[in-house]
């Protein structure tokens, strides 16, 4: 029997299948589509995502294809300097084209011994105490033990599921594509530059590929057929609505379209069958952070989903991947929202943005809003304790020489112990035990989960005995 089937294979589904693999989880990744999309909707990875990146070893293979870029604030198009003391080590985004993402966790996946099966789509699913019955649209019918859906906001797992979507519906929709241009250079930029004074939902910008052009532009309305694709007409259309012009667009490489609808499944997780990436949320690109969101669903699922597989997890440890990640994904849909309310075109917004933009002018606004979007400032509620309790630890510096992040490659637990003191005698399996000193950590010791959140931070064996089991099951003798 496969141990997980993921069904989608884009970034969402790709990272998960990396984090299973790394614990000798037997996975399959049905993908729809027969060949991977050319349609990059992520631009890029905000700097929690490139923590992830760094924590697992993969970071440079990014950086190599990849340009950092700062954009503090960025939140209902207002753009604000870089923070500063911004609580990370990697205080930058990269900016990939999600189909470069894609590239990049896919061929880690087959390296890491993922089969991934093309021109698969999943259309039906049941499950039993043991396990989850898929099938496919050729009839195939498939056994695993946990099925994960990470296939898009229509999801068909969370359809067969009857996972409630609760949300809001679109109001607005905005035309995205990828095409080219006959218009120079200099008057499309000049042109843009004029149009967004008062129309955010605008923007024509090189894509990275020579002579093609990312197209930005509202649409009429919203579409009764919204899973239709636009037609080049309908882009010349709004552009010459906008900016007097179209700039001589032609040759699509991809159109599409996409609303303001926010939407959050009820339930992450329903028995052997949980969801993530857009299969679990919805909202806006506004802030660019669907992409990030569903990597971060992955790294935060991948170790508890291989814990249940290896028969070490504890009670409710696969249950917390929705306690934790479903309230991350609310506080996104709460911000797309108001982001979209700020790149309104109306008097009340406009005055709105520009009280917002002289608030964000104060250095606390600026590191708090760069902290929502970069998703730096997720703390998980693991109860009372020491501050640096459920965040995620920044990468240190340690005296051995290295840092932190060096050290979580493999994706186990790990106790960095300052104190030469303590033990993970039984947990030794799944807890990595490094005594170093780091003169920027604030702690005796910190035990970290795989995904690099603060479990425990103290000094007593006693006290970390207590917290052991909570996360990495019972003690192996």
């Amino acid at each position: 029997m496969i141990d997980v089937i993921i069904a989608g294979g884009g970034p969402t589904g790709l990272m998960l299948a990396c984090e299973l693999r790394l614990h000798d989880v037997r996975v399959v990744v049905l993908e729809r589509l027969a060949e991977p999309t050319e349609q990059s909707r992520g631009q890029g990875l905000h700097a929690r995502s490139v923590e992830v990146m760094d924590q697992r070893g993969l970071l440079d293979r990014f950086l190599a294809v990849s340009e950092k870029f700062q954009v503090g604030g960025f939140f209902g198009g207002i753009v604000k300097p870089w923070p500063e003391r911004l609580d990370t080590a990697h205080p930058y985004g990269v900016a990939t084209p999600q189909p470069v993402t894609e590239k990049l966790l896919n061929e880690r996946a087959l390296e890491l011994g993922t089969e991934i099966r093309r021109g698969r789509e999943v259309v039906g699913l049941s499950q039993d105490g043991d396990g989850v019955t898929v099938e496919l649209a050729d009839g195939t019918r498939l056994r695993s033990r946990y099925l994960v859906g990470c296939d898009g906001g229509r999801s068909v797992v969370r359809k067969r599921l009857g996972v409630g979507f609760p949300g809001e519906p679109s109001t607005v929709e905005t035309l995205l594509g990828e095409m080219e241009v006959t218009e120079d250079p200099e008057t499309i930029a000049a042109v843009v530059e004029e149009v967004r004074k008062t129309q955010l939902r605008f923007g024509l910008a090189p894509s990275g590929d020579e002579g093609l052009y990312r197209v930005v532009v509202p649409a009429e309305g919203v579409a009764e057929d919204r899973t239709a694709e636009p037609a080049l007409d309908e882009f010349k259309q709004r552009l010459r609505a906008f900016a007097g012009t179209d700039f001589g667009v032609h040759s699509p490489r991809w159109l599409s379209r996409f609303g303001d609808a926010t939407r959050q499944a009820e339930h992450y997780r329903v028995g052997r069958v949980l969801l993530a990436g857009d299969a679990a949320h919805t909202h806006p690109p506004t802030g660019g952070q669907g992409l990030n969101l569903g990597v971060q669903d992955a790294f935060n699922l991948g170790w508890k989903l291989a814990a249940a597989v290896d028969g070490w997890a504890p009670e409710g440890l696969l249950d917390s991947y929705h306690t934790e990640r479903h309230p991350v994904g609310a506080r996104v849909l709460d911000n797309t929202r108001a982001q979209i309310t700020l790149l309104g075109s109306e008097p009340g917004p406009t005055a709105l943005r520009e009280l917002f933009s002289k608030l964000m002018d104060f250095e606390e606004v600026n590191r708090y809003v760069t902290g929502l979007i970069t998703a730096v400032d997720v703390r998980y509620d693991f109860g009372e304790g020491h501050e640096l309790l459920g965040g995620r630890m920044r990468d240190v510096g340690l005296k051995r020489g290295g840092r932190l992040y060096e050290l979580t490659h493999g994706g186990r637990g790990l106790l960095l112990d300052q104190t030469g003191r303590l033990s993970v005698e039984g947990w030794a399996d799944r807890v990595d035990h490094v005594v170093d000193v780091s003169g920027e950590l604030d702690a005796p010791a910190v035990l970290l989960r795989p995904d690099g959140h603060v479990a425990w931070a103290g000094e007593e064996q006693g006290d970390l005995l207590d917290h052991l089991p909570r996360w990495f099951g019972a003690a192996v003798n």
